[in-house]
């Protein structure tokens, strides 16, 4: 009997300490935060075991409305504690979820810098840019106390101060620096030149993941627009979308991404980008866009399973298909990899390989609401990727929306 009560007292000691590793492992993966509709609790849709503690927490969920918050303990089982965490009480959006294909123009703040070249002089070949410090990416702003937010303001600049000594303000890494070189004679075409490579605008496909039409901000890919050669996010000067048919689509293979290819329908732009940034492109609808109406998920309401893309791999039209959300992180560090999701649908299998350049932006659906959107395919698998919580795609919007009202 001894014998007996000794391993029961050592099986409980063993299960409340594995209980209590659990508690300290969900703490981690939880946010300090939350937003929750009204006179609702905060309920983790793909953690069922982390619930509310206390009555008195649901006491004041259940009388909670849209502006105040409030603190409440999360708990595993109901017994032991996880984490207290503010829940932020909003109303819940509804928008006009596309999934169709949108053409980009974008034009940057500055000339980027996109390669070195070196020149060949009297005195041998020399590239004074990159001997004066300057990187790939970084963004020419001046020279000789011009401005340069063209490709052709950087070429008459340079011949203004010829080889004289100039003073040139560029941004790198987000800080703004200045430095002094001085252009050489290229005696291949008799022009005074640097010995880098600038590039002032960029244009591509992406889809248009929605519009919310009670501020007409729209919103699409899910991820900042970056230069194809350097990486580097574009810093925005001006930029439009335009209509866009999907003519052909490039299998993507492990190793090598494919991508789906369309014709610029027409010049006339359907909206002005505003923002570039790391969760999305955001810009004014100028015309209307076709889509269905759906309330927006909160993070906490996504769970791993069955949902639906939407997406348009030929023509006009937007087509749902199976995915699997295979894993979702509540506490990422990057606000455009919240989960990662993997086709499942044979048809959109069969046409692309899965996830391929392009549909960065196409919706996921999952019961009825919008839950995300597709932002980078998983290079060495083109049936698994990334996606973003639709709850940052929106607030993003929102915010914006009140800053250009």
């Amino acid at each position: 009997m001894f014998k007996i009560l000794k391993a029961v007292c050592f099986s409980s000691s063993f299960l409340m300490l594995t209980a209590y590793a659990l508690a300290l492992y969900a703490a981690a993966l939880l946010p300090d935060s939350f937003t929750v509709p009204e006179n609702t609790a905060v309920q983790l849709a793909d953690m069922p075991y982390i619930s509310v503690q206390q009555t008195n927490d649901e006491a004041m969920a259940a009388d909670a409305s849209t502006g105040t918050s409030y603190n409440t303990q999360l708990s595993l089982g109901g017994i032991i504690p996880v984490k207290t965490v503010r829940a932020q009480v909003v109303s819940r959006r509804v928008v006009r979820v596309c999934g169709t294909p949108f053409g980009i123009k974008m034009f940057a703040s500055g000339a980027m810098v996109v390669g070195f070249s070196d020149i060949y002089t009297d005195a041998g070949y020399q590239n004074p840019a990159r001997t004066a410090g300057l990187k790939l990416g970084d963004v020419i702003k001046s020279i000789g106390g011009v401005s340069t937010r063209t490709n052709e303001d950087v070429t008459k600049a340079l011949q203004k101060v010829g080889g004289n000594p100039a003073e040139i303000v560029y941004v790198q890494n987000g800080s703004e620096k200045s430095t002094r070189l001085t252009a050489v004679l290229d005696t291949s075409n008799d022009m005074w030149r640097t010995g880098m490579w600038v590039r002032d605008s960029s244009a591509g496909i992406g889809t248009l993941t929605f519009v919310d039409t009670s501020s007409g901000i729209f919103a699409g890919l899910g991820h900042s627009i970056h230069d194809v050669d350097t990486g580097t996010s574009i810093e925005l000067r001006s930029g439009e979308i335009v209509d866009v048919e999907i003519t052909d689509a490039v299998t993507g293979t492990a190793g090598s991404p494919g991508e789906l290819k369309g014709t610029f329908l027409s010049n006339v732009p359907t909206g002005t980008i505003l923002l570039n940034s790391e969760t999305g492109v955001y810009g004014r609808a100028i015309s209307s866009f076709s889509g269905v109406d759906l309330p927006v998920a909160f993070s906490q309401e996504v769970e791993t399973g069955k949902a639906q893309i939407m997406c348009t791999i030929n023509g006009r039209e937007p087509q749902n298909f199976e995915v699997q959300i295979e894993k979702i992180a509540l506490n990422s560090d990057n606000p455009n990899r919240n989960m990662i999701i993997r086709v499942t649908d044979e048809k959109l299998l069969a046409a692309t390989g899965g996830i391929v350049q392009g549909m960065s932006g196409s919706p996921i659906i999952q019961n009825g609401r919008l839950i995300g959107a597709v932002t980078h395919v998983l290079v060495n698998d083109p049936t698994r990727g990334y996606a973003i919580f639709a709850e940052n795609m929106i607030e993003a919007a929102t915010i914006y929306s009140k800053m250009t009202a």
